[in-house]
């Protein structure tokens, strides 16, 4: 097979690496290896199984579990036939689980032992999935089964590089997720571009450890299956999972700053162990400066690249890279470095919708080939997010300065970033105002040293409640991540004349004295 110069699907390079090293490693996780042949030929038998279970262009199929080579199995199979994946988030709680898969219109459902209670519980509500098929993490049960049973079948003949792919649910201001969907032809791209000055070399390891529902483990993902690099799969992310894998050869991954905070606190024995990185990437929430001094002092030969992005543009859109992480222009570690390859970048004022000059504060804008096709099912959402010529509007606030690298200093959305996950306070909001004890309520981020930030709450009650009933409260409706950490009673939320809540004024005292880009 020659080589590729660009797929133009995503199970092209599989096949590819498949005809010219199928003995070579591809995918290791827990207990299990397997072989570029080997998981082309689980991709092919999966599409197969889906084929015989009336999957094809236009479908959906859910996945829910932790992380699991089956999951980028099933995405690359399903997105051969013109059908998507939805990866669930696996820290959702019930009735969130019970949108996403009847909003995205999943057919079939993959889905964890761990989660299968949880299925069964809304097993009810879920109209639309005609089958359920478990997936456990070593293997010998039912997805097993069916690969074995099914027989392979090809891409399909009138597949398109615009057909959606995967759809990544990710938290809505209007206190319901947006699907996100991103076509081949956007992850792709995404893939070519968010990495290009580093390219993976022979003998290097990719450590696949930031969940699968995230577009921090999706995309990155790609870049081994890209490259025909090996890629060691953790389930989780905890310290025994990361060692694991650099200890079976691996040298690139990405990972949340929140992460880094505990392996440095892990000792001297985990922070000679994780110097063997070559390129650590790191994103999805601010690395507060301390830390990250801290970490290029303990591994002075790793690089050290930041990026920034969102969902809807497939991960990645500005890169800070070694250079700058180690450079004599430290003002530039609180950046977010400059637009990847294939990237323009706007900093527009919201109100006009002009360009402002460089230094000024303005909503960023970004415009790639990267970008989603749209919210599933929301043309509306869509339209309000992406202008007639291309520009997606991403609600956050920043600047760029003479030298185009881009501060991100704000955010327009009422979104919270806790490690490197994105929580929207009118969703807490709604479920917090449903306690019959509370009044009003107003939910947003404060500093924390570990997770960036941390989701507060403030409300006014008409009978004294404990804060732990209504953080019990939450807890029961929302995934854990979402839920406030800590609650505060006031008389009555501030507002102005209008009648909306002064979130602004409420924020003030925690972040007095702070920049959002260093906490």
């Amino acid at each position: 097979m020659p080589e590729l110069a660009e797929p133009r699907f995503l199970d092209e390079r599989v096949a590819h690496w498949a005809a010219t090293k199928p003995v070579d490693e591809a995918i290791t996780y827990l207990s299990r290896t397997w072989t570029w042949s080997q998981f082309d030929d689980r991709v092919r038998r999966m599409a197969g199984a889906l084929t015989a279970r009336g999957i094809g262009r236009g479908d959906v199929v859910g996945f829910l579990d932790k992380n699991h080579p089956a999951c980028v199995e099933v995405t690359l199979a399903a997105g051969s036939l013109g059908a998507a994946t939805t990866i669930v988030n696996f820290r959702l709680a019930g009735e969130e689980v019970e949108y996403v898969l009847n909003d995205c219109g999943a057919k079939v459902l993959f889905v964890g032992e761990e989660f299968v209670a949880t299925v069964e519980s809304i097993r009810d509500r879920l109209p639309g999935v005609s089958e359920v098929i478990e997936v456990k993490p070593e293997g010998g049960d039912e997805y097993e089964a069916v690969l074995a049973a099914a027989t392979p079948a090809e891409r399909a003949a009138d597949l398109h590089t615009d057909d959606t792919v995967v759809v990544m649910y990710s938290s809505g201001t209007t206190g319901r997720p947006k699907g996100v969907t991103i076509s081949h032809a956007n992850l792709i791209a995404h893939t070519v571009n968010a990495f290009d000055e580093w390219p993976f070399r022979d003998g290097d390891k990719n450590l696949v450890s930031m969940p699968l529902f995230h577009v921090g483990g999706t995309s990155y993902m790609q870049f081994g299956l890209y490259n025909g690099a090996a890629s060691y799969m953790t389930r989780d992310i905890d310290g025994a999972a990361l060692a694991g894998g650099i200890l079976a050869g691996c040298n690139r991954t990405f990972l949340v700053p929140a992460v880094l905070a505990t392996v440095l606190q892990a000792g001297p024995d985990a922070v000679a162990l994780f110097g063997a990185l070559k390129t650590f990437s790191y994103g999805a929430s601010p690395m507060p400066l301390p830390l990250l001094r801290e970490a290029l002092k303990a591994w002075p030969e790793t690089d050290f690249i930041q990026v920034y992005g969102l969902t809807e543009v497939c991960g990645v859109a500005t890169r800070l890279g070694p250079d700058d992480h180690r450079g004599d222009n430290q003002d530039r570690l609180v950046s977010a470095g400059k637009p990847i390859n294939g990237v323009e970048v706007r900093i527009v004022d919201p109100d006009t919708l002009d360009d402002v000059e460089v230094g000024k504060q303005g909503e960023i804008w970004f415009r790639t080939k990267q970008l989603m096709k749209g919210y599933h099912n929301k043309p509306e959402a869509t339209a309000e997010a992406v202008t007639p010529d291309g520009w997606f509007r991403t609600g956050d606030i920043g600047r760029l300065d003479e030298d185009g690298y881009l501060f991100v200093e704000d955010r327009i959305k009422d979104m919270i970033i806790t490690g490197g996950e994105n929580v929207y306070s009118i969703e807490v909001e709604r479920i917090l105002a449903e306690h019959p004890a509370v009044v009003e309520v107003a939910v947003f981020g404060v500093p924390d040293e570990r997770w960036g930030e941390a989701v507060k709450a403030v409300v006014a009650l008409q009978e004294e409640t404990p804060e732990t009933e209504l953080i019990g409260w939450a807890r029961e409706r929302l995934a854990a991540y979402k839920c406030p950490k800590t609650v505060d009673v006031v008389e009555a939320l501030p507002r102005n004349p209008t009648g909306k809540i002064l979130k602004r004024d409420l924020r003030q005292q925690y972040w007095e004295g702070r920049e959002r880009a260093t906490v």
